[in-house]
């Protein structure tokens, strides 16, 4: 059967048209697949670059302890290493933005209070060039609803590129304002730099579009006002500009901050905006990184009953400088995997894990819900170090299990707030009151505690009973015993033993108040009385002399 030629000519058309959008179609999803790894490979490289910057950030910052004279060079450093952290969180903020990543999250607090301490914080940079930069705020104090993480970099990023743009001696003003219903507020970034050229302005809010920085010596990477413009939107504003060749520019923003601008996923009742600027520096650095290499070695202070730190991190210089830093306080243990750290975790039984998130092999999200997975280790907490910060990441995080979220770069003195915070918590958790003691069956747990101590007060005059007739009478190994001791105290089976003794010791004064302490320290096991002292001290605060002269003079007296 002949077909007439307009439906031939219909079919051919069709045909055509079918293979032509089959091939748009092809190459446009293998554009989207290049431009998510493109993205996947950013963020990566992102992640990898704030490490050394942390080891970098500590060197700078010992350096200035130990040479104080070379001062402004120390702040040149950091002043640069800082602008590569803040050009690395702009990366990872900006492939957000392209897959419709970013989330909005506002917090209530003082809003004019908040931008004025952020803008304060880009001082050096003003000084540097010798910038007269001036902040007017109006009214000084205002309570409102913002993103701080979004509204930081919007800030950051118009001021910087002002001072960026303006030659020495200019000026840079921030202006802060608000509307007459009080529920927006309007900020002004104007300078007397050199403007923005006509054949600009219509591609300025586009990625990777920076204009003439060449012409005028200064870094960009065109994506600083692109992801500006993106976070003003994603916070419901609008941001608009004006601008003369020679004269300068201003950047005029307009934000809601009233609570009804916002939806109800998007508002954090909960935490309030914090005023302290954030630091990107790891602090107390008290020697420089030695050149032996890192094992898996057990290292830490003489104090047998300091808490044990695991810290799981691949990168080598990291993991040196941490090993450092903590070994002054804790004893450490070292892995370079979740793999890794899970063979240390079944050997040595750490009381607080510190965990890189990022790693190869087992990443720390996996280490963690293998541990709290885990019935003999569950008990264990586990801090993670990272430089996700998206709210999905530290979500993440915590669905694993993981007690707390660090972001990197991180202050040395904040992870050890956090592990002796977590530390405590959890003895206070071990050691329920006398009330409730009295009205609960005692846990297998406290059985064994019992039985531990009823051993000790079994031999309790002999000054030979260590750890291994100590673990015979258990009727365990030493291992299984340290193991379960250290779970369930904190303490090793040397200062569970002792701890026991000088509870004997209090016991023995108050119902024998004629006893002398060296008695008293011979009855109890301690072969030197001096040691007795010293270890009476540690365990109760004050030498058994003073203890004892005041049990007496309570016994007196009653």
């Amino acid at each position: 059967m002949n077909l007439p030629t307009w439906q031939i000519a219909l079919i051919l058309i069709s045909i055509s048209s079918i293979i032509v959008i089959g091939r748009w179609l092809y190459l446009r999803s293998v554009r989207i697949r290049n431009r998510i790894q493109m993205n996947e490979l950013f963020t990566n490289i992102t992640h990898e670059l704030l490490t050394p910057l942390s080891i970098l950030s500590a060197s700078v910052e010992h350096l200035s302890m130990v040479r104080p004279e070379e001062q402004q060079e120390y702040e040149l450093m950091d002043l640069n290493i800082q602008r590569i952290v803040h050009l690395l969180q702009q990366i990872l903020e900006t492939s957000k933005a392209q897959e419709g990543g970013l989330k909005l999250m506002v917090s209530k607090g003082d809003v004019m209070q908040y931008i004025t301490e952020t803008a304060r914080s880009i001082k050096p940079l003003m000084n540097r060039k010798q910038l007269d930069f001036t902040i007017h705020c109006h009214p000084e104090s205002m309570i409102g609803w913002i993103d701080t993480d979004k509204l930081d970099k919007i800030i950051f990023n118009l001021l910087s590129n002002a001072a960026k743009y303006t030659p020495e001696q200019g000026k840079v003003v921030l202006d802060i304002t608000t509307n007459n219903h009080y529920n927006h507020i309007i900020i002004k970034v104007s300078d007397t730099g050199i403007g923005i050229p006509k054949e600009m302005m219509k591609k300025l809010f586009k990625r990777f579009s920076n204009g003439d920085y060449r012409r005028y010596q200064v870094m960009s990477t065109g994506l600083g006002l692109a992801l500006t413009h993106d976070l003003v939107y994603l916070h419901k504003g609008s941001i608009q500009y004006k601008s003369k060749e020679g004269q300068g520019t201003t950047f005029i923003i307009d934000l809601p901050i009233g609570k009804e601008a916002f939806s109800a996923s998007q508002i954090d009742e909960k935490n309030q905006i914090q005023f302290n600027v954030p630091n990107n520096n790891i602090l107390d650095l008290p020697k420089s990184l030695s050149a032996q290499d890192i094992t898996s070695k057990i290292v830490g202070p003489a104090d047998e009953d300091a808490s044990w730190v695991l810290i799981v991190e691949d990168n080598r210089e990291l993991m040196m400088l941490m090993q450092q830093l903590m070994s002054r306080k804790y004893h450490t243990l070292t892995a370079f995997n979740g793999q890794q750290a899970l063979d240390v975790i079944r050997t040595h039984r750490p009381d607080i894990i510190v965990s890189d998130v990022m790693m190869p092999e087992m990443d720390g999200y996996e280490l963690t819900r293998h541990i709290k997975q885990d019935e003999e280790l569950s008990h264990m907490p586990i801090i993670l170090l990272t430089a996700k910060t998206q709210e999905e990441d530290v979500q993440e995080a915590l669905k694993a299990g993981a007690d707390d979220y660090i972001p990197k770069p991180f202050k040395l003195k904040d992870l050890e707030l956090r592990i002796d915070n977590i530390i405590a918590n959890r003895e206070r958790i071990r050691r329920p009151t006398d009330e409730e003691q009295m009205t609960r069956a005692l846990t297998p747990e406290e059985e064994f505690l019992q039985r531990a101590a009823k051993c000790i007060e079994n031999r309790m005059d002999d000054s030979y009973y260590d750890r291994e007739a100590f673990a015979a009478d258990m009727g365990v190994s030493s291992s299984t015993l340290y193991n379960k001791l250290r779970t369930l105290t904190g303490m090793t089976i040397t200062t569970f033993i002792r701890s026991q003794r000088i509870k004997a010791a209090c016991r023995m004064a108050k119902e024998k108040p004629d006893l002398r302490v060296s008695d008293i320290a011979y009855r109890v096991g301690f072969k030197d009385p001096k040691y007795f002292a010293t270890s009476f001290k540690k365990e109760m605060g004050v030498q058994p002399k003073e203890y004892f002269s005041q049990m007496r003079g309570e016994k007196k007296t009653s």
